[in-house]
């Protein structure tokens, strides 16, 4: 997505809210302030009652980019615009099945209203009488999962950059009252710009107070969402943590073959960086990956500020950054709007038909 495609889709001047050089707590609250009116615009979405606004045969399909427990995603050309666009295909006789209706439901809501440079969002959204069809930008780069691997493990002045994006990008769905409860490598992609876009908000929830669904990846998982204690936006932080020891090592900081022995060292709190951390990357890390979410960064007093004015940080410009005048230090390599050499091979899949329309009174709303 372009500079001015997303100044376009914000519809609002970011403007210099955010400083080098130490983040003052009233720069904070100017900046909260703008937070806030990019959750009412998200609120209002909420509440938008829509019908679809695009049907199948906009669209051409090119190539399958990924495949999940409710369907695929596909590679899809606009007929009449040309643009290039990820057409994620959600099996009806599947979400039903695996009684994923209402979290299927939530999404497309979610996809619909979100509303910021570093995260996707819903271009058009429709079904038939098989499928649910969400189609979403396409970022050309691929996964940072698909980089990270190739590379071995980022610098840290790497995961700076990614990391940054990520801490406004959790602010901004927190804002919003949003537990995005599924980060990781595989669910961010890198555009033609060297900037992220957070994807995949199928665990994505709106909350008020606390929920207690099992859900996420094993390596990610808080310690409080194993223990079933109940718990708030405080998991995305803990998954930050891994997500920096993971892109500045290579690997997560809990890992091992059997899933129960994983849950058994993150809930411990017990992992050990490797010798290459700086000093500071080893502080900011142990300050996130605290089991105690009482002393965690990210739901102290000064929410957000811990990190953007921890040393580690202090490098960079957050205006900046949110308003990607940062030179990457890495651009993907896309040859054209439709490139997919960033994206794995995946077989061609058989698409379904059906003369009448499955489910119908179950997905009356979408």
């Amino acid at each position: 997505m372009a500079d001015s495609e997303i100044k376009r889709h914000i519809n609002s001047p970011r403007g210099d809210l955010i400083h080098h050089g130490g983040y003052s707590p009233a720069k904070q609250e100017q900046y909260s302030q703008y937070l806030k009116k990019l959750r009412q615009d998200f609120v209002e979405s909420w509440d938008d009652k829509s019908e679809s606004n695009a049907k199948l045969n906009d669209f051409e399909r090119q190539k399958v980019l990924g495949t999940g427990a409710f369907g695929i995603v596909f590679l899809v050309k606009h007929i009449v615009t040309g643009k290039y666009y990820a057409m994620k295909m959600l099996e009806k006789e599947k979400i039903v099945r695996l009684k994923q209706i209402e979290h299927s439901y939530y999404e497309k809501k979610i996809l619909c209203g979100l509303n910021f440079p570093f995260v996707v969002y819903m271009k058009y959204y429709f079904k038939d009488n098989v499928y649910l069809y969400y189609v979403l930008p396409f970022i050309a780069g691929g996964e940072m999962f698909s980089h990270l691997r190739k590379m071995g493990k980022f610098e840290e002045t790497s995961a700076k950059f990614y990391g940054a994006q990520v801490i406004l990008a959790l602010e901004y769905l927190h804002a919003c009252e949003l537990v995005y409860r599924d980060l990781k490598p595989e669910n961010i992609l890198i555009d033609r710009t060297g900037y992220i876009k957070i994807t995949d908000f199928g665990f994505c929830k709106l909350i008020r107070g606390r929920t207690w669904t099992l859900c996420g990846t094993p390596e990610y998982l808080a310690p409080e969402i194993i223990l079933s204690k109940g718990y708030g936006m405080s998991v995305d932080w803990w998954s930050l943590g891994v997500l920096l020891f993971e892109m500045s090592a290579g690997h997560p900081p809990f890992f091992a073959s059997d899933p129960m022995r994983i849950y058994e060292k993150i809930v411990a709190g017990k992992y050990r960086c490797p010798s290459h951390f700086s000093v500071e990357l080893k502080d900011i890390i142990g300050h996130v990956l605290q089991v105690d979410t009482t002393r965690r960064y990210g739901t102290l007093k000064d929410g957000v500020l811990d990190f953007k004015n921890h040393k580690w940080f202090r490098e960079i410009d957050w205006d900046s950054i949110l308003n990607s005048r940062i030179h990457p230090p890495f651009f993907p390599k896309i040859r054209s709007p439709g490139d997919t050499a960033n994206f794995d091979v995946f077989d061609e899949e058989k698409i379904k038909d059906s003369p009448v329309c499955l489910y119908e009174e179950e997905f009356a709303d979408f």
